[in-house]
C-alpha cells in the first residue's frame, strides 16, 4: 500500500467552502481510480507542535504506485489539485507531500 499525505498551509482568507469542494472533489475520486482505495482529510491540531504552517490536510491510501500513478494523471485531479494551489500561502510552495510506502504490505 502507498500513502499520499499532502500537507496545506491555507490562506487565511480562504472560504472554508472553497476548501471543502476541492476536498470533496479529491474524494469522488475513489470512484474513478481503481486502486484508490481511501481518503481522509481535516485540519491539523498539531498537538505536537511541529507543524504550525499547515493546518490542513489529506492522506490517501492506494493500493501500489500504478494506482497512485493513474490518480496523478487524472484530470479531475489535475483539476482539483489546481484550485488546491490556488487556496495555499505561496500556491505550490504551501502545499508539502509525503509517499510513504507501507513497509508491512509491500513484503
Amino acid at each position: 500500500m502507498l500513502l499520499h499525505c499532502v500537507f496545506c498551509a491555507i490562506r487565511s482568507d480562504v472560504d472554508p467552502q472553497a476548501l471543502q469542494t476541492v476536498m470533496d472533489d479529491l474524494a469522488a475520486l475513489r470512484s474513478e481510480v481503481d486502486g484508490m482505495l481511501s481518503f481522509q482529510h481535516g485540519p491539523n491540531r498539531d498537538y505536537e507542535g511541529k507543524s504550525p504552517g499547515h493546518g490542513h490536510g489529506f492522506v490517501i491510501g492506494f493500493r501500489n504506485r500504478e494506482a497512485h500513478l493513474a490518480y496523478d494523471g487524472h484530470p479531475r485531479h489535475k483539476d482539483a489539485g489546481a484550485r488546491l494551489v490556488a487556496l495555499c500561502e505561496g500556491g505550490y510552495d504551501g502545499i508539502m507531500v509525503y509517499d510513504l510506502e507501507d513497509a508491512a504490505s509491500s513484503g
